[in-house]
Parts: structure tokens; C-alpha cells; sequence
């Protein structure tokens, strides 16, 4: 059975209108807010399995559904659909693992007083990436982002009693803002260069030739092609929502949020949201590598920042204590890794290796979830110990999600996905440093996660908590099992004998593999660190387990400096503080003293010359004006009393007057004739 691209939205509709159920639904309502959360996930994810079919029967053809939104001006602005085998296999992934954390937060969130707002927010997140995924407009696709960034900021704050948690959702919210701002100025930059915002329209898209040619051969500041330009402000939204550096520091802080929430964010969704932008809008990204005048090309940038987020990350991963942080900064790593893939020119072998971290870290974040919820909420790896005897499932399955994202060969996705990647690196002639970074985070990786599991699993309990912790309910365990399953499974989809996934990600309906010895000297040598950072992180930690909670860390007897550092987070939250968060406050502190006292002030001295102009006006207007005309009217008044006074209508009177003056005027004109 296939679906028609018009019907596309309606997997986004479902956990949409189940964030609406969950919405409207009083609080002790709690089985009808998570049936509707759980039920749409899973109706999402059979709807979904109906799209991939569908855009399997034809893997290289674009599906689209375009439709007037509303008129702008003399044109129409316009939103669509898109169904092609990328935005498939992403929503059979984020509906499947979305499902499981789903079930999984029935038996973590149990006891939360807020148990319905927490199936509300989780719909609400599922509907905006969802909605993401299947969009075939940058508008659209925008629009839905920024939702996302809402859901995770209402998701990692859920806890907002807990100053922290509240700190760590405005941080989020704030730090992934800065990365918006670029992809905003792209998009705009974009459509004023285009007159379009859609991906496929017919041979007008801007992702199609005759917009990408244009692009490219225009040459902005610096030498640079409108194309890289506009590439590099998109990918700007991508460093921040897939916590890259430099805007990587709000990742590990998010682990605030419940453990469900950091299943969910930091390892299908949220994060994958920035390689999958990427990915989406890779035609654009590249257009401008035929151009050899081009100082600087838009992939090169995405490179070397994956490089460095992959070090960085794996590094400071090391030092961790606290099991979410660990696996935090193991994201943010990995994240790093999907870039350096999008850099090299492989941005197939970037969704195989986002598609199986998606499984392994949402199980290894299940997994901790277990552990947490069976410890009565206790993070520190050193106050734990002793867990794989009362909590076997969860050992098992967190140890296959350790294996996996380690890349043991060869049973575990991880390690497919991975020398992908690395052989991309391998065969990329700008430079080999990417590749020589991705190396040594693969004897990190061992490393790390091999501490991880030696301190929380293995030696003895060395706390109450981890002394009385015990095996979780099947609604936690199960779904660890599940993704435990596919943790193995997925990574035969994409072996190099039988790259099904990548073949049919590339539009090909025929699978051509290849031999494991071509490129195996590299393959050999990445088991071989692989081996080396898990021998080396079981020598360290698992042949002789920490004993007591206050036993100090051998890398940091061996190392105190270092492992200060790594364990401070290399001091980025300090520098930003330094730096930009003094700045921040300075610029504050000016905008407060011109706001009081030059604007304030203006505004006071206007209001005080108003006083002073009213005061004028009002004593020229009493005083002088209707002074004046006061006293003429006064006078005219005594001269109209004096002048009543005559007109006593007495005719007599008035004959005795003028005989009177008759007498005076003879005697003027006779005495003036003797003269």
C-alpha cells in the first residue's frame, strides 16, 4: 500500500493532535494524555512505513505537493510537501524510537505530578520535527524548527522548580537562538536571490539547476559565491541546533531535562535536526565546488568544525562523571562525526551514521534512564557500582549500546556507520587533519564508554542507592531490548558488502558492494583503536573497580592538570562568561544608562521645557492676554457706565443740554470774531 505525497502531513498531524488531547485534557487525566501520545506515535510510524514504501518503488524521484499558503504582494507565497527516500527513512526513525521513549516514560514518569504536561510537551516536539522532515519548503522547514527549539526549551525546563533545569532550558533556548539568526538571514538571503523558499517546484526550486547555477556564479564579498555565502549562514542554524562548536555548551547542560527528554532531543531528533538540514540542502552546499576561484567553499567550513566537535567532545567526555554528561558530550562527538561526513563530500554515509546513533544512543540514554530510576535518581558514576548483577537487562542492552557506538567489530552498527565515514575522510584531498582527529575520538570512544560501563556496573555498590537499586518494570525494559535489537540489526542494511541503505538514499534501485579488504588497511587500523581504547579503559577502571566513592581517578593522579580542564569543560562556559557574557552585561549596563539617563534624560528635559513653555503660555495667556483685554474691557465698560449715565431718556433734559451747548459754540464764534 502506497501514500500519496498529499497525505504526507498527516504525520505530523498525529502527535500534533495529540499534543492538543494532552492540552485540553485535565490533569488527572493522565491514561487518556499518554494513550493519545503513544497511539499517535505508533499510527505515525505505520503512516510512515506507508511513505518509505512509496518512495522506495522509485528512490530517485522527488514526491511533491506544493500549495498556495497566502498571496504576498503581486505573487504567492507557497509551502509543500516532499517524499524521497531521506525524509522517509528519517521519519521511520524518529516515530519508531519516539514510540519507545514514549512507552518508556510510562514507568519513569509515573510518580510526576505533571505526568500529562509531560506527554503534552513530548507530542508537541514529535509534531514540530516530524513536521521538519517533510517539508519542501524552507519556510516551512523553518517554521517547524523553531517549534522545536520551543518543545525542547518547555522539555529540558520540565523541572522547573529546580534552578538548574530552568537555567539549562534558557541556555538552550538562548545559545540555539544564535545559530537561528544565520539560518534566518540565509533564508531571507535566499528567497530575495531566488523569489522562492521551495525545494523541488518543477525545475524551479532552489535546490534544482537552473537556481543553483545562478547562485553559484554570483560572486558576493570577499570573493565568495552567493551559493557559499548563503550556505554558510544555513549551516549556522545547524551548528547551533546540532551543538556544534563553538555553540556546542548548551548540549550537556540539557541534560537537566527528565532522561526521557535527553533520549528523545540528544539522540533522534532535536540534534539530527542540524545534519539533516544539511543533508537536505547538500546540492546547495556544494554547488560551488566546480568553482576553483572560490576562496573559501561552504563544505570545507563544515569539515573542519565536524572535526573539531568530534575531538573536542570525545575529549572532555573522558572526565566526566555524571553517567548523562558522559553520554552528552558522546552526542555532541558524534554529531561532530555526521558533519565531517557532510564536509568530506558523504553526506550519505552521514544519515547511515545518524540513523544507527539514533538507536544506540537512545538505548544507552534508556539505559541510563534505568539505572537513574533504580538508583533513586543518583547520576554520579562514582556513587554507583555494582549494578550488572540486580540489573541484567539493563547491563546487557547497555553494553550492546556501549559496543555499538565503540565500533566493535563487527556485529554493531556502530562500527559500519562509522568506517563510512572515515574512509570518506580517508578520500578527502583538501586535507587529512579531519581524518587524523576522527581517529584518535575513535580510541576515546572506547575509552570513555568503557569507563563508563566499568564504573557503573562493575566492582561494588558504593552507595545506599546503588546498594538497594534494582531490575526496572517491563515498561522501561523491554523497550531497551528493542533498541538493543536494532542497535545490531541496522548496521547489515548498510554494510559495504550490501550498502542497500546508502544505494537506495542515492536514488539507486541496484545495490553494488564491494569487498571488505578494498580500504581494509583502514578498517584495520580502526580496530585496532578501537581495541586499544577498550583495553586501555578496562585496564584503567575495570581490573580493579573503584572502591569506594572518594577513590581517586587514576587519569587524574596520572594527569591532575588535563583532567581539571577536561573536567571543567575546557572553561567555554567560563570564557563565553568572560567574553561574551561580559560584553552581554556591559552592553546592558550601557543600554541602562542611556536609557536612564541620555534618553531619560532628553525625555526629562523635553518634559521640563513642556513644564516651562506651559508655564510662559499660561502667564502670557493670563497676564498678558486676558490681563489686556480684561483691563480694555474694563475701561470700555466705565465708558459705557458713563456714557449710560447720559441716556436718562429724560427729553427736557436732553433740550437743556443742547441749548446749552448752542449758548457755548455763539459765544466761542463771537468772542473769536472781535479778535
Amino acid at each position: 500500500m502506497n501514500l500519496s505525497v498529499q497525505h504526507l502531513w498527516v504525520i505530523p498531524a498525529l502527535p500534533l493532535l495529540a499534543a492538543v488531547i494532552g492540552a485540553l485534557t485535565p490533569r488527572r487525566g493522565r491514561t487518556l494524555a499518554a494513550g493519545a501520545a503513544i497511539a499517535a506515535m505508533v499510527g505515525a510510524f505505520v503512516v510512515s512505513c506507508l511513505a518509505l514504501h512509496t518512495a522506495l518503488v522509485d528512490p530517485a524521484a522527488k514526491l511533491v505537493h506544493n500549495f498556495a499558503w497566502f498571496d504576498l504582494g503581486s505573487g504567492v507565497l507557497r509551502l509543500g510537501w516532499l517524499l524521497d527516500p531521506l525524509t522517509a527513512f528519517m521519519c521511520v526513525m524518529v516515530t519508531f524510537v519516539g514510540s519507545l521513549i514514549f512507552i518508556f516514560s510510562l514507568g519513569y514518569m509515573k510518580a510526576d505530578a505533571n505526568f500529562k504536561q509531560f506527554f503534552c510537551f513530548l507530542s508537541l516536539f514529535a509534531a514540530a520535527m516530524l513536521g521538519l522532515l517533510v517539508a519542501n519548503s524552507l519556510l516551512l522547514l523553518f517554521i517547524c524548527w523553531e517549534l522545536v527549539g520551543l518543545a525542547s526549551y518547555l522539555l529540558i525546563g520540565f523541572w522547573f522548580h529546580k534552578p538548574s533545569a530552568a537555567a539549562a532550558a534558557k541556555k538552550a533556548f538562548i545559545t540555539t537562538r544564535i545559530g537561528d539568526l544565520g539560518l534566518l538571514l540565509g533564508l531571507l538571503w535566499l528567497y530575495n536571490s531566488t523569489g522562492s523558499l521551495l525545494f523541488f517546484d518543477g525545475g524551479a526550486g532552489v535546490l534544482e539547476t537552473a537556481a543553483l547555477g545562478s547562485l553559484a556564479g554570483q560572486i558576493t564579498v570577499g570573493g565568495l559565491a552567493v551559493s557559499t555565502a548563503i550556505g554558510l549562514l544555513i549551516f549556522c542554524g545547524a551548528i547551533g541546533k546540532s551543538g556544534q562548536f563553538p555553540l556546542h555548551v548548551w548540549l550537556p547542560d540539557a541534560m537537566e531535562g527528565p532522561t526521557p527528554v535527553s533520549a528523545l532531543i540528544h539522540a533522534a531528533t532535536m540534534v539530527a535536526a542540524g545534519v539533516f538540514l544539511i543533508a537536505r540542502v547538500y546540492p546547495l552546499m556544494s554547488a560551488d565546488q566546480a568553482l576553483t576561484e572560490v576562496p573559501l567553499h561552504a563544505l570545507t567550513v563544515v569539515a573542519f568544525i565536524g572535526a573539531i566537535t568530534a575531538l573536542m567532545g570525545a575529549c572532555i567526555a573522558v572526565a566526566q562523571n555524571d553517567i548523562k554528561r558522559v553520554l552528552a558530550f558522546s552526542t555532541v562527538s558524534q554529531l561532530g562525526y555526521m558533519m565531517l561526513a557532510l564536509g568530506v563530500g558523504s553526506w550519505v554515509a552521514a544519515i547511515f551514521h545518524l540513523l544507527t546513533h539514533a538507536f544506540f544512543k537512545a538505548l544507552l540514554f534508556l539505559g541510563a534512564g534505568s539505572v537513574i530510576h533504580a538508583a533513586h535518581h543518583e547520576q554520579d558514576i562514582r556513587r554507583l557500582g555494582g549494578l550488572r548483577g540486580p540489573m541484567r537487562v539493563t547491563f546487557a542492552t547497555f553494553a550492546i549500546g556501549m559496543m555499538a557506538l565503540s565500533g566493535v567489530p563487527f556485529l554493531f552498527s556502530g562500527v559500519w556507520s562509522k568506517e563510512g565515514i572515515l574512509h570518506a575522510a580517508h578520500g578527502w584531498n583538501i586535507s587529512h587533519l579531519p581524518l587524523i582527529a576522527a581517529l584518535i575520538a575513535v580510541v576515546l570512544t572506547a575509552f570513555y564508554m568503557t569507563r563508563l560501563v566499568a564504573e557503573t556496573f562493575f566492582g561494588k555498590a558504593r552507595s545506599h542507592e546503588a546498594d538497594h537499586a534494582h531490575e526496572n518494570s517491563a515498561v522501561m525494559t523491554v523497550p531497551l531490548v528493542i533498541l538493543a535489537v536494532c542497535a545490531i540489526a541496522l548496521g547489515f542494511l548498510g554494510t559495504p558488502a550490501f550498502p542497500w541503505l546508502q544505494a537506495r538514499l542515492l536514488g539507486e534501485t541496484e545495490v553494488h558492494g564491494h569487498s571488505l579488504l578494498e580500504g581494509g588497511g583502514l578498517m584495520m587500523l580502526s580496530i585496532v583503536l578501537v581495541a586499544v581504547g577498550l583495553g586501555g579503559g578496562w585496564a584503567i577502571y575495570g581490573r580493579k573497580p573503584r572502591v569506594a566513592e572518594n577513590s581517586r581517578d587514576p587519569l587524574v593522579t596520572a594527569a591532575p592538570g588535563l583532567m581539571a580542564a577536561l573536567s571543567a569543560r575546557l572553561g567555554f562556559d567560563e570564557l563565553y562568561a568572560a567574553t561574551f557574557g561580559r560584553l552581554g552585561n556591559g552592553l546592558a549596563a550601557l543600554a541602562h544608562f542611556l536609557d536612564q539617563w541620555v534618553w531619560g534624560g532628553a525625555v526629562g528635559m523635553l518634559a521640563r521645557f513642556g513644564e516651562f513653555i506651559g508655564i510662559v503660555n499660561r502667564e502670557a495667556d493670563e497676564n498678558g492676554l486676558n490681563g489686556g483685554f480684561d483691563i480694555v474691557s474694563e475701561r470700555i465698560r466705565g465708558s459705557g457706565r458713563v456714557y449710560s449715565r447720559a441716556q436718562t431718556g429724560d427729553a427736557h433734559g436732553y433740550l437743556r443740554w443742547v441749548a446749552m451747548g448752542f449758548v457755548i459754540i455763539m459765544l466761542v464764534v463771537v468772542l473769536g470774531g472781535a479778535r
